[in-house]
Formats: C-alpha cells, structure tokens, sequence
C-alpha cells in the first residue's frame, strides 16, 4: 500500500486545465494546447499507477491525513488504473478529433473547459473511495454532459438535452436515497468501512433492498435494461465529437461503481443480486442489438450497440468468478476503445458526406479506402472477429459463462454477436460498399487519425491478450479480496 498524495493528480489535471480555460474563453489555441496538455499528463500518470498497482499494491490518499474512515480518501487499486488508463487513452482520441472538427462557436463557448470538468468527473468517480464523493464526481461529470450535449443550442439537442436531465436527476435524487439509507445501517460514507460493516449489519434484507437501489440507479446511468431507453434518442443529437466521448467512455463509469459496489460491498446475499445481473446482462445484450434491426442511421444503430455490449460486461460481474471478472473488465477497456473508434468513424463519415444515413450513402470505400478499412477493423471487432480485442473478451466470457453452466445466457450472448456481425456488415454494405456517389475529393487523414490509432491498439490488445488477460485476472482476483482494499484504505 503506497500512501501518497499524488494518486489525486488525474482529478487535478483536468480541474486545473478547466480553470485556466474558463479564464481564456477566446483564446481558442490556447485553450486547445492547455486541454492536451493536461489530458496528456493525466493519461502519463495513470500509465505509472498501473504500473504500481500491477504489483498488487493499493494506493491510498487521505485528505489532511485525516485518518479513514473519519477523511475524504482516493483509492487506486487495479482495476481503478485501468479504468484510468482506458478513459485516458479515448479522452485524448476525441479531444484532437474535436481540435478539427468541434466548430468555433463551441470552442468559444467553453467546449474545452467542460470536457476537462467531464474528465475530471470520470477519474474522480475511478478514484473515490468516499460514497458520497462518489455523488458529487458523477453529478460534475453529468453537469458538464449536459452542457457538451445542449451546446450548440439546435432545436433537437436540446429536447433530448432536457430528456438526459431530467432522467439522470431522477436517478441522482435515488442515488442519494440509497447513501442516506446505507448511512442509516452502517454510520459511515467510507466504501471500505462500509464494507466492514454491512457484514455485521442485524438486517440484512434491508441491505439487499438498498442493493437493488443502487442496481436501478447505476444501471440508469449504464443504460441496461429496462432503463436504457433514453440512450438511443439522446447521444446521436450530440456533436460527432461529443458524441463519440459519451458513447465509448460515459455509461462505462457506470458499470464501473456496479463492478465496484457488487464485489466491495453488496456482496451479503450474492445469490439473489447477481442471479438478477446474470439475468439483466443477458436480456440488455439481447434487445440492444434488436433495436439496431429497423434502423438506417450509423449513429443510431452504434448507440442501440452502446446497449447491447454493456450487457456482456454486467453477465461477466454476475456470474461473479475470476474468470467472469476478468472478461467483464477486459471487454469493458475493449469496448471503451472500439466504441470510441466506431463513433469517431460515423463523425468523419458525417464531415465527408453530410450525412450518417444509411439510404444516402453508397461507396465510401473507393471514395475513402482509409476510412472504410477503419470501419470495418472496428466493426467486425465490435462482433468479436480474432485476432481483434473483440474477440478475446468474448471468448473468456462465454467458457466462463459454461464453467458456471450459465447455458442460455451464453446461447444469448453468441446469438448476440452474430446479430451484431449482421448490424456491422448492414453498414458496410450500404455504406461502404457499391459505387461511390458523388462526393467531392477531399483530405480527411488528420479526422481519422484518432480512430486508426484506436483500432490499431484493439488491434494490439488482441495480439497481447496474453498480457491483457494477465492484468485483468489480476484485477479480477484482487475484486474477489475485498479485504485487500479495505485493509489498504482503514489501515492508511
């Protein structure tokens, strides 16, 4: 357990970059150079704490070396420096495809502020090990959403903005009534303490009722079933930039707190909470690959995706094996990365072509060899064609899933990525494939470069599985210890 200070810094970063920004909202190169800057940084020293935390080591910070569980503490074992390195990575993708793509009136309007104040909030909610502070780095990342969603101010944008707003209000006003009553059964807002003390709780109903508030209010924010119905009319509205940060990082940091909370501390009556996640990753993956059938449109039929491929990571948390465990959190980076590209993709097919239609399009892969070679890498690892990250997360979910004779799901989740082979390919061929109509010559290298170098490291990630699957079973077997984290954190 390393105690130290500077495990905050991938909260700090950000902050201070989004300060300086608010400071100099004209000053548009500026504020471009300051948003790399600090996103770089960021990304630099979440790749040193995976590095630390690769060893089995915890790294803990309490705040005015108040000690726990009476202080605010950030905690970062493995699975938080993966988490960060993952959201680091796709963070700096989509910031320089927002460098050439955003538009001035939004740069101008602090667009580079609130993406740090969003980055700010995804690393927070990795690093907290404070329920409360849990709230209030979700409520900066869903505030700084609201507004990357409504700038712009186009008629659409905003009646899904409102829509998005009032959703996740109704689940922060939850999230808070299930900190409130958690407090009430145990006296602390401390995770690890918590997790002590839930154990030898007298009422241990209650604290499965207050499981399934949180089950409800993070799988609102995660988009599972049945409460990803606001997700596929809200995040194809968004600027394709904006859009790409939602739909690969947003409803991760999610899954995220139910990996975390599932595994630390609701974990008193397993048979029934995660016999209901077993049941809700298989039926999400199941009708959000549906949704994608009577769809037309790139970005809608990659958002009903979103839906789909959360559900693997939520059979992988309820299965609730090392093996499962690693698979979920291995699709998890996979999918944050392959999302991110397949979104970044229908952004320069948007910029290319004016338009994400499938009916309007035809030809883009003689037109833009590059382009179309970079969908398609995305696309069939999204299915989970070898040797792409895609893949390999699937493969160690299904033997997982077969080990714990979870049959029928499992049938479920092959079915679903045939359908989503079938999704991907229905875009090539409207898309791609054909005669190109008539689309003027233009240089589109630098709009897909973010994408390519995505794909690329689905690509590495396949070809290192090895490597991958070693980090994530570590990660998974450290989940399965909670004592681990909650010596780390009460003994710091």
């Amino acid at each position: 357990m390393m105690q130290s200070n500077w495990i905050i810094l991938p909260v700090l970063f950000p902050l201070f970059g989004a300060i300086l920004n608010f400071f100099m909202p004209k000053r548009v190169k500026a504020q471009k150079l300051v948003a790399a800057t600090a996103l770089t940084a960021t990304l630099l020293y979440s790749i040193y704490l995976l590095s630390y935390t690769r060893t089995g080591a915890i790294a803990v910070f309490s705040a005015s070396d108040w000690p726990a569980p009476f202080g605010i503490v950030f905690a970062c074992d493995l699975l938080s420096a993966i988490m960060l390195v993952a959201s680091g990575i796709v963070a700096l993708a989509v910031l320089f495809y927002s460098f050439w793509s955003i538009g001035q009136g939004r740069e101008q309007h602090n667009y580079y502020a609130f993406y740090l104040l969003m980055l700010m909030g995804v690393n927070g909610s990795f690093l907290t090990g404070d329920i409360f502070n849990l709230y209030v780095f979700f409520e900066i990342l869903l505030i700084s959403s609201y507004i990357l969603m409504a700038l712009g101010g186009e008629k659409e944008q905003l009646r899904e903005s409102f829509k998005y707003m009032v959703i996740n209000i109704i689940a922060s006003a939850l999230f808070l009534v299930g900190v409130a009553l958690l407090y009430a059964v145990t006296g602390t807002l401390n995770m690890a303490d918590i997790a002590v003390k839930v154990q030898a709780a007298s009422d241990q109903g209650l604290l499965t009722v207050i499981a399934m508030i949180f089950m409800i209010v993070f799988g609102i924010k995660a988009a599972i079933f049945p409460l990803y119905f606001w997700l596929p009319q809200s995040y194809p509205t968004t600027p394709p930039a904006v859009n790409a940060a939602f739909g690969g990082l947003l409803a991760k940091v999610g899954v995220y707190v139910l990996f975390r909370i599932f595994t630390l501390i609701f974990i008193n009556d397993i048979g029934y909470t995660h016999s209901i996640l077993i049941f809700i990753g298989g039926v999400t993956m199941l009708l959000g690959v549906l949704g994608t059938v009577g769809q037309m449109d790139m970005r809608r039929i990659l958002s009903f995706h979103i839906i789909s491929q959360i559900g693997y990571m939520i059979l992988g948390l309820g299965i609730f094996t090392p093996l499962a465990l690693a698979g979920g959190i291995y699709f998890i980076v996979h999918n944050i990365i392959v999302k991110t590209a397949l979104f970044l993709t229908a952004g320069v097919t948007d910029q290319l072509t004016g338009t994400t239609d499938l009916h309007k399009l035809g030809g883009l892969l003689k037109a833009y060899p590059a382009l179309g070679l970079t969908f398609f890498l995305a696309g069939v690892s999204l299915a989970g064609a070898p040797p792409l990250s895609g893949f390999f997360g699937k493969f160690v979910l299904i033997v997982a899933g077969l080990e714990a004779q979870h049959y029928l799901v499992i049938a479920v989740a092959i079915g679903t990525s045939l359908l989503t082979l079938f999704s991907m390919m229905k875009i090539f061929r409207y898309a791609f494939w054909g005669q190109p109509r008539e689309y003027q010559p233009q240089k589109y290298g630098r709009f897909l470069a973010p994408a390519a170098i995505l794909v690329v490291l689905s690509l590495a990630m396949g070809i290192g599985a090895e490597w991958m699957l070693d980090v994530v079973s570590a990660a998974a077997t450290q989940l399965l210890r909670p004592e681990l984290y909650i010596t780390a954190v009460l003994g710091a």
